[in-house]
């Protein structure tokens, strides 16, 4: 059942801050086209995140990497258009913002200009704290991301669950708290241990979102292709899957390919 009602106010950086302070969990998804974000917007998600995943769900790469800014804002853009409630966040993608704060604040602009999103994710802590100060210092909101992330993923050589160990631990909690102090609206977690996920949304005033982290985040978020079920390789233990689009669509086009042969389709109604 939809909630998108009129009198509903857009959901802004300042409204997920409050959601945290009141206990109520936060709500969001991915989407990349105009169709889809229309859908999860009227839905009720407070959050929609045009992610680099549209590299792998949209483009078929095996990685995040391949994805380009101009992609990012081509997704974004697709998506803004659709949405009337929900506050939109969009990836910068690999090579955008790495190393280069001039570049980030570049980067972040564009997105920001050409798309009309409402602020951006970047992934890292403290390697990467020069680049999300200079954003920040632009007005532009920032979303962190650390535990698993996609990006680095030549780096750890595995999609397996980070900071079980105390020193990784130690840093995702320490650069949290960065993340917080420079002024970062939220953060994401990503496939860490559910009780470090607890230490650090207890830790941090600003709203944790998780993927693959356990209940004790703020707010969680999937893929929405993984969520609908549409892609059915993709299996890890963290998705719960509430629909199976794949076989629905499958039947969907089988009866039809099968209607054109049978010469059912269009039929007298159907014409003109």
């Amino acid at each position: 059942m939809s909630i998108h009602t009129p009198d509903i106010k857009r959901v802004t950086t300042h409204i997920i801050q409050e959601m945290k302070a009141r206990g109520e969990k936060i709500s969001c998804l991915t989407a990349y086209d105009f169709s889809m974000a229309g859908i999860v917007d009227a839905a009720g998600v407070e959050l929609i995140l045009v992610g680099d995943s549209a590299s792998n769900v949209m483009a078929g790469h095996e990685t995040t990497l391949p994805i380009t800014i101009d992609q990012m804002i081509y997704h974004a853009t697709s998506v803004v258009r659709a949405v009337k409630r929900a506050l939109v966040v969009v990836d910068l993608p690999f090579g955008s913002y790495q190393g280069n704060s001039r570049e980030a604040l570049n980067s972040a602009i564009r997105i920001m200009k050409e798309s009309g999103a409402h602020a951006v994710k970047l992934e890292g802590g403290l390697e990467i704290k020069d680049s999300i100060t200079r954003i920040l210092s632009a007005g532009v909101p920032v979303m962190g991301h650390l535990g698993l992330t996609p990006q680095s993923i030549y780096k750890f050589g595995t999609y397996t669950v980070r900071a079980k160990q105390e020193a990784e631990a130690q840093k995702l909690i320490e650069d949290a708290k960065m993340l917080e102090d420079v002024g970062c609206f939220s953060v994401v977690l990503e496939k860490i241990p559910s009780s470090l996920t607890k230490q650090v949304s207890e830790t941090v005033t600003i709203p944790t979102i998780g993927i693959g982290a356990g209940p004790h985040a703020d707010g969680q978020i999937l893929v929405l292709h993984d969520l609908l079920g549409i892609n059915k390789a993709f299996k890890p233990r963290f998705l719960r899957r509430y629909a199976d689009l794949n076989g629905v669509m499958t039947d969907a086009i089988s009866n039809y390919i099968k209607d054109v042969k049978g010469k059912s389709f269009p039929n007298h109604q159907e014409s003109y």
